[in-house]
């Protein structure tokens, strides 16, 4: 029985994989020690008790009331729902791009297939940080004022005070973020795309000719859902991505989450707390995209009999 044990296969991994969590927990404790006894020695006590301390300062931007006189965790709130907003609407409007672009990438048509191509070629190829700061100063505040607004198809007003809707105006720090975010990720979810198009076998195309569908017809209903099954999973990694590059926001002046913990760190000298809480906000979006994205992917995969 001893014997057996020792060669069974499965008795070996599980022994490893308990040993692995024993040595991450053994770096945790000393990591922990170590920040604890340095933190004693720079005279600085561990705690969140700040977050209920008065924050003491304003938030230019912000979707829920507030005002300086709250607490620090009411601003960090605040910042939250601005990175939620940011990320939420960029997911939204990146999938469009992306995938707009990703199949003129294939288009027949030679102009076409070629602006997608520069498209992705010089957004993909350039930081986000410089798309960032070119919307934002190039773009937006080259705008003429709002007495000399630009308007767009009747109903939109372009100026340096941003995008005036007619039922809300988005901030130019908002749309700087949003158009830079969008076209960035937009452009990796095209050749994402267009690389999951391109994995179909072409036998999908001729049946679906045989059938007599139209390219357009035929895209949608067969070639594009046997791609998604190629498509999603490199497609949640950008999503991912365009969730934790929403904190370049700080480089133009949007408050986000990071924007807000970085005024309350430098006010209360908390910034192990203040990082922290930071690092779970972000992990935390970034395991929830995750769960969804993967969901959608078993719903997409062939189920087996």
């Amino acid at each position: 029985m001893t014997n057996s044990i020792w060669r069974d296969v499965r008795f070996w991994r599980i022994a490893l994989q308990l040993v692995a969590v024993l040595l991450a927990a053994v770096v945790v404790v000393i990591l922990w020690g170590n920040l604890q006894r340095n933190l004693r020695q720079l005279g600085i006590s561990f705690g969140f008790d700040f977050l209920k301390q008065q924050a003491s300062f304003d938030i230019g931007e912000t979707l829920i009331s507030y005002k300086p006189t709250d607490t620090y965790s009411h601003a960090l709130w605040v910042g939250l729902i601005n990175s939620l907003r940011v990320a939420i609407a960029g997911i939204f409007l990146t999938t469009i791009v992306g995938v707009s672009a990703g199949i003129a990438r294939l288009s027949d048509n030679w102009l076409v297939r070629n602006i997608t191509m520069v498209y992705v070629e010089v957004f993909r190829n350039t930081p986000l940080l410089l798309q960032l700061l070119f919307w934002y100063f190039a773009v937006f505040l080259s705008f003429p004022k709002t007495g000399n607004k630009i308007s767009l198809w009747g109903f939109i007003g372009v100026s340096q005070n941003g995008l005036e809707l007619p039922w809300f105006t988005l901030s130019p720090e908002f749309s700087a973020l949003l158009l830079g975010l969008t076209f960035y990720t937009g452009a990796f979810i095209a050749e994402i795309v267009r690389g999951g198009i391109q994995s179909v076998p072409k036998g999908q195309w001729e049946a679906a000719r045989s059938l007599g569908l139209k390219p357009g017809l035929a895209m949608r209903l067969v070639i594009f859902p046997q791609a998604l099954r190629v498509i999603i999973p490199p497609l949640t990694s950008q999503y991912l991505n365009l969730t934790k590059n929403t904190s370049l926001a700080i480089a133009i002046g949007y408050p986000d989450i990071y924007f807000v913990a970085s005024t309350t760190f430098n006010q209360t000298g908390k910034a192990v707390e203040v990082i922290l809480l930071i690092m779970l906000t972000y992990l935390t979006l970034s395991l929830t995209i995750s769960v969804v994205m993967n969901l959608f992917n078993r719903s997409v995969q062939i189920k087996e009999r």
